[in-house]
């Protein structure tokens, strides 16, 4: 049976630099009211690497970690229905897109995207880039691979090489 999932606001502080992108949150997020809250995902272990934290802090503690760094964490679907967890369970007939033209306008510094996984990068370039249109264009985009568990090709730690990308558009 599929259920029609609402998503969560954005987690942004001042002057953010850069976006990263998931599809929507998956049973176990949405359950908790937590991005990432699957055990199982290895985005916190991954941010807690990359930025010198324990990925076992509190969610709100690694939230303002995030601020602080300047990123910001969003989905791109703000609503859709799916049966269980997975991007690939999403119907995407049923789905509406988070407002980005607004958000981009409120948070100008934003420079990067990055996309966690496939599926956030193509409904992202189908549903969101149209609407920008001209507006927004400096903004780069780039597509990491998905740290969710059903993504298996790659290792934890070979994500984690490629998720260092972001690194390099803090400085």
């Amino acid at each position: 049976m599929k259920y029609t999932e609402i998503g969560f606001d954005p987690i942004v502080g001042e002057n953010p630099k850069l976006l990263i992108l998931g599809s929507m949150p998956g049973k176990e997020s949405l359950r908790k009211g937590q991005y990432y809250a699957n055990q199982r995902n290895a985005f916190w272990i991954i941010m807690g690497r990359l930025l010198k934290f324990d990925p076992n802090i509190s969610y709100e503690k690694r939230k303002e970690i995030l601020k602080e760094n300047y990123i910001a964490l969003w989905d791109v679907l703000k609503t859709c229905e799916r049966e269980g967890s997975r991007n690939s369970s999403i119907d995407n007939t049923t789905g509406s897109v988070n407002d980005f033209l607004s958000f981009y306008t409120k948070y100008p510094t934003i420079k990067h995207v990055f996309f966690n996984g496939a599926k956030a990068e193509k409904v992202y370039k189908k549903e969101v880039l149209p609407v920008l249109q001209s507006k927004h264009q400096e903004i780069k985009y780039i597509r990491l691979p998905s740290t969710s568990p059903a993504m298996t090709r790659l290792t934890k730690e070979e994500k984690l090489v490629q998720w260092s990308a972001i690194l390099n558009k803090l400085k």
